[in-house]
């Protein structure tokens, strides 16, 4: 996010989006997203969102600082709403 836009709702609003249409019209069934365990305000959006903290990724990703252990977090779809 731009910083002008942190604080505003704005990557809630569009991972939500996201979500439901991946459940819904794409009809997928689980949804992952990782953040570095230093990003605190993604992690926030990720649980906000329905996104459960499954665990870190140790040393997962390498960014201009360095190595960052990496939060691992999912949705899954609820039973009952798939269509097969």
């Amino acid at each position: 996010m731009l910083p002008e836009d942190r604080g505003n709702a704005v990557a809630s609003r569009a991972e939500d989006a996201l979500t439901r249409w991946a459940f819904g019209t794409a009809g997928l069934m689980r949804l992952q997203l990782s953040h570095s365990v230093r990003n605190q305000a993604s992690c926030g959006v990720a649980r906000k969102t329905g996104f459960a903290l499954e665990g870190t990724k140790r040393s997962a990703l390498r960014h201009a600082d360095g190595w960052h252990d990496m939060h691992l977090h999912a949705a899954v779809q609820p039973q009952g709403s798939t269509s097969t």
